[in-house]
Protein backbone atom coordinates (compact mmCIF):
# COMPACT_ATOMS: atom_id res chain seq x y z
CA UNK A 1 0.00 0.00 0.00
CA UNK A 2 1.64 3.23 -1.22
CA UNK A 3 1.89 6.54 0.62
CA UNK A 4 3.30 7.68 3.94
CA UNK A 5 2.41 5.84 7.14
CA UNK A 6 -0.48 8.14 8.05
CA UNK A 7 -2.10 7.84 4.62
CA UNK A 8 -1.60 4.09 4.58
CA UNK A 9 -3.34 3.79 7.93
CA UNK A 10 -6.28 5.90 6.71
CA UNK A 11 -6.63 3.84 3.54
CA UNK A 12 -6.30 0.55 5.41
CA UNK A 13 -8.89 1.54 8.01
CA UNK A 14 -11.27 2.77 5.31
CA UNK A 15 -10.92 -0.47 3.34
CA UNK A 16 -11.39 -2.70 6.38
CA UNK A 17 -14.35 -0.70 7.67
CA UNK A 18 -16.03 -1.00 4.29
CA UNK A 19 -15.37 -4.73 4.13
CA UNK A 20 -16.49 -5.29 7.72
CA UNK A 21 -20.09 -4.17 6.99
CA UNK A 22 -20.58 -2.92 10.54
CA UNK A 23 -18.55 -5.60 12.31
CA UNK A 24 -15.58 -4.66 14.55
CA UNK A 25 -12.22 -3.93 12.96
CA UNK A 26 -9.11 -4.65 15.01
CA UNK A 27 -6.09 -2.41 15.40
CA UNK A 28 -3.87 -5.31 14.39
CA UNK A 29 -5.72 -5.81 11.11
CA UNK A 30 -5.37 -2.14 10.25
CA UNK A 31 -1.65 -2.09 11.06
CA UNK A 32 -1.00 -5.32 9.14
CA UNK A 33 -2.69 -4.01 6.02
CA UNK A 34 -0.93 -0.65 6.29
CA UNK A 35 2.43 -2.33 6.89
CA UNK A 36 3.16 -0.54 10.18
CA UNK A 37 3.42 -1.35 13.87
CA UNK A 38 0.85 -0.33 16.49
CA UNK A 39 3.01 2.48 17.93
CA UNK A 40 2.89 4.20 14.53
CA UNK A 41 -0.92 4.25 14.66
CA UNK A 42 -0.88 5.73 18.17
CA UNK A 43 1.74 8.29 17.12
CA UNK A 44 -0.43 9.66 14.31
CA UNK A 45 -3.94 9.23 15.76
CA UNK A 46 -3.64 8.68 19.51
CA UNK A 47 -5.92 5.62 19.50
CA UNK A 48 -7.87 3.31 17.25
CA UNK A 49 -10.92 5.52 17.75
CA UNK A 50 -8.86 8.54 16.75
CA UNK A 51 -7.97 6.76 13.52
CA UNK A 52 -11.59 5.88 12.80
CA UNK A 53 -12.67 9.45 13.56
CA UNK A 54 -10.11 10.70 11.02
CA UNK A 55 -11.36 8.21 8.41
CA UNK A 56 -14.99 9.26 8.91
CA UNK A 57 -14.08 12.96 8.83
CA UNK A 58 -12.18 12.48 5.60
CA UNK A 59 -14.99 10.47 4.01
CA UNK A 60 -17.71 12.88 5.06
CA UNK A 61 -15.58 15.82 3.94
CA UNK A 62 -15.41 14.27 0.48
CA UNK A 63 -19.21 13.95 0.50
CA UNK A 64 -19.70 17.58 1.52
CA UNK A 65 -17.35 18.85 -1.17
CA UNK A 66 -19.01 16.70 -3.83
CA UNK A 67 -22.54 17.87 -2.94
CA UNK A 68 -21.86 21.51 -2.10
CA UNK A 69 -23.65 22.83 -5.16
CA UNK A 70 -26.03 25.75 -5.44
CA UNK A 71 -28.95 26.01 -7.84
CA UNK A 72 -31.54 28.68 -8.46
CA UNK A 73 -34.16 26.88 -6.36
CA UNK A 74 -33.34 26.35 -2.65
CA UNK A 75 -36.17 23.84 -2.28
CA UNK A 76 -34.77 21.73 -5.11
CA UNK A 77 -31.36 21.97 -3.40
CA UNK A 78 -33.01 20.81 -0.17
CA UNK A 79 -34.54 17.82 -1.93
CA UNK A 80 -31.25 16.94 -3.63
CA UNK A 81 -29.42 17.30 -0.32
CA UNK A 82 -31.72 14.74 1.30
CA UNK A 83 -31.12 12.25 -1.52
CA UNK A 84 -27.33 12.83 -1.46
CA UNK A 85 -27.29 12.21 2.29
CA UNK A 86 -29.19 8.92 1.96
CA UNK A 87 -27.00 7.79 -0.92
CA UNK A 88 -23.82 8.56 1.05
CA UNK A 89 -25.11 6.47 3.95
CA UNK A 90 -25.99 3.53 1.73
CA UNK A 91 -22.69 3.73 -0.17
CA UNK A 92 -20.65 4.07 3.05
CA UNK A 93 -22.65 2.25 5.74
CA UNK A 94 -19.72 1.59 8.06
CA UNK A 95 -18.60 5.23 7.98
CA UNK A 96 -22.16 6.42 8.43
CA UNK A 97 -22.87 4.24 11.43
CA UNK A 98 -19.61 5.39 13.02
CA UNK A 99 -20.62 8.98 12.36
CA UNK A 100 -24.23 8.90 13.57
CA UNK A 101 -24.39 5.74 15.67
CA UNK A 102 -22.25 6.90 18.59
CA UNK A 103 -23.62 10.35 19.40
CA UNK A 104 -22.53 11.67 22.80
CA UNK A 105 -25.23 13.50 24.80
CA UNK A 106 -24.79 17.27 24.66
CA UNK A 107 -21.86 17.10 22.23
CA UNK A 108 -22.52 18.43 18.71
CA UNK A 109 -20.81 16.51 15.93
CA UNK A 110 -18.04 18.68 14.47
CA UNK A 111 -17.73 16.46 11.40
CA UNK A 112 -21.29 17.11 10.21
CA UNK A 113 -21.37 20.80 11.13
CA UNK A 114 -20.38 21.95 7.62
CA UNK A 115 -23.30 20.11 6.01
CA UNK A 116 -25.71 21.31 8.70
CA UNK A 117 -24.57 24.92 8.22
CA UNK A 118 -25.32 24.57 4.51
CA UNK A 119 -28.79 23.22 5.36
CA UNK A 120 -29.46 26.16 7.66
CA UNK A 121 -28.47 28.57 4.88
CA UNK A 122 -30.98 26.99 2.50
CA UNK A 123 -33.76 27.10 5.09
CA UNK A 124 -32.97 30.72 5.93
CA UNK A 125 -33.26 31.60 2.24
CA UNK A 126 -36.65 29.87 2.09
CA UNK A 127 -37.75 31.71 5.25
CA UNK A 128 -36.82 35.02 3.64
CA UNK A 129 -39.26 34.16 0.86
CA UNK A 130 -41.99 33.90 3.50
CA UNK A 131 -42.54 30.20 2.88
CA UNK A 132 -41.09 28.49 5.97
CA UNK A 133 -43.71 27.45 8.54
CA UNK A 134 -41.24 27.44 11.49
CA UNK A 135 -37.89 29.04 12.26
CA UNK A 136 -34.88 27.86 10.20
CA UNK A 137 -33.27 26.33 13.29
CA UNK A 138 -36.36 24.27 14.14
CA UNK A 139 -36.79 23.24 10.50
CA UNK A 140 -33.14 22.17 10.31
CA UNK A 141 -33.49 20.01 13.42
CA UNK A 142 -36.60 18.28 12.09
CA UNK A 143 -35.10 17.79 8.64
CA UNK A 144 -31.85 16.28 9.95
CA UNK A 145 -33.68 13.98 12.38
CA UNK A 146 -35.87 12.60 9.59
CA UNK A 147 -33.02 12.35 7.08
CA UNK A 148 -30.65 10.54 9.47
CA UNK A 149 -33.41 8.29 10.80
CA UNK A 150 -34.42 7.22 7.30
CA UNK A 151 -30.81 6.59 6.29
CA UNK A 152 -30.15 4.39 9.34
CA UNK A 153 -33.41 2.54 8.65
CA UNK A 154 -32.38 1.80 5.06
CA UNK A 155 -28.86 0.75 6.09
CA UNK A 156 -30.40 -1.79 8.47
CA UNK A 157 -32.29 -3.53 5.66
CA UNK A 158 -30.91 -6.74 4.13
CA UNK A 159 -28.43 -6.10 1.34
CA UNK A 160 -30.17 -5.10 -1.88
CA UNK A 161 -33.56 -4.57 -0.20
CA UNK A 162 -33.37 -0.87 0.72
CA UNK A 163 -36.53 0.74 -0.67
CA UNK A 164 -35.62 4.25 -1.78
CA UNK A 165 -39.28 5.05 -2.46
CA UNK A 166 -39.73 5.18 1.33
CA UNK A 167 -37.01 7.82 1.49
CA UNK A 168 -38.55 9.90 -1.30
CA UNK A 169 -41.99 9.72 0.29
CA UNK A 170 -40.72 10.80 3.71
CA UNK A 171 -38.59 13.53 2.09
CA UNK A 172 -41.60 15.01 0.32
CA UNK A 173 -43.78 14.77 3.44
CA UNK A 174 -41.15 16.52 5.57
CA UNK A 175 -40.67 19.30 3.02
CA UNK A 176 -44.43 19.76 2.64
CA UNK A 177 -44.78 20.03 6.41
CA UNK A 178 -42.04 22.63 6.71
CA UNK A 179 -42.59 24.75 3.61
CA UNK A 180 -45.70 26.51 2.34
CA UNK A 181 -46.62 26.07 -1.35
CA UNK A 182 -45.44 28.79 -3.71
CA UNK A 183 -48.10 31.45 -4.36
CA UNK A 184 -49.97 30.92 -7.60
CA UNK A 185 -48.87 33.06 -10.54
CA UNK A 186 -51.94 34.82 -11.89
CA UNK A 187 -52.52 35.49 -15.56
CA UNK A 188 -53.33 39.00 -16.79
CA UNK A 189 -57.00 38.06 -17.12
CA UNK A 190 -57.05 36.61 -13.60
CA UNK A 191 -55.49 39.76 -12.15
CA UNK A 192 -58.13 41.86 -13.92
CA UNK A 193 -60.93 39.79 -12.38
CA UNK A 194 -59.40 40.14 -8.91
CA UNK A 195 -58.99 43.91 -9.32
CA UNK A 196 -62.63 44.32 -10.40
CA UNK A 197 -63.86 42.12 -7.56
CA UNK A 198 -61.83 44.20 -5.08
CA UNK A 199 -63.13 47.45 -6.60
CA UNK A 200 -66.75 46.26 -6.31
CA UNK A 201 -66.21 45.18 -2.71
CA UNK A 202 -64.77 48.60 -1.85
CA UNK A 203 -67.71 50.34 -3.55
CA UNK A 204 -70.16 48.28 -1.55
CA UNK A 205 -68.33 49.13 1.68
CA UNK A 206 -68.28 52.82 0.84
CA UNK A 207 -71.96 53.15 -0.07
CA UNK A 208 -73.81 50.01 0.94
CA UNK A 209 -76.99 51.94 1.78
CA UNK A 210 -77.56 52.98 -1.82
CA UNK A 211 -77.03 49.58 -3.40
CA UNK A 212 -80.63 48.51 -2.90
CA UNK A 213 -79.49 45.23 -1.37
CA UNK A 214 -80.43 43.90 2.03
CA UNK A 215 -77.85 43.25 4.70
CA UNK A 216 -78.05 39.52 4.05
CA UNK A 217 -77.66 40.01 0.30
CA UNK A 218 -74.61 42.23 0.85
CA UNK A 219 -73.00 39.58 3.02
CA UNK A 220 -73.60 36.90 0.38
CA UNK A 221 -72.26 39.15 -2.38
CA UNK A 222 -69.11 39.94 -0.41
CA UNK A 223 -68.58 36.22 0.24
CA UNK A 224 -68.91 35.51 -3.51
CA UNK A 225 -66.47 38.28 -4.34
CA UNK A 226 -63.94 36.92 -1.84
CA UNK A 227 -64.26 33.40 -3.27
CA UNK A 228 -63.94 34.70 -6.81
CA UNK A 229 -60.73 36.56 -5.94
CA UNK A 230 -59.26 33.54 -4.13
CA UNK A 231 -60.08 31.05 -6.90
CA UNK A 232 -58.84 33.15 -9.83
Amino acid sequence: MAGNARDRLLKAAAQLLDEAKGKPVSTRAVCDLAGVQAPTLYHHFGSKQGLFDAVVEYGFGQYVRATNRRGDDPIADLRDGWDDHVRYGLDNPSFYVLLYGRIAPGTPCAVTSVAETRLLELLTEIAQQGRLRVTPAIAAGQFVAANVGMTLHLIAQPEGEADLSLSRELRDNVIAGLIRPAPAVRSEASREVVEKADALARALDADAGRSGLSTGELLVLREWLDKLAAAT
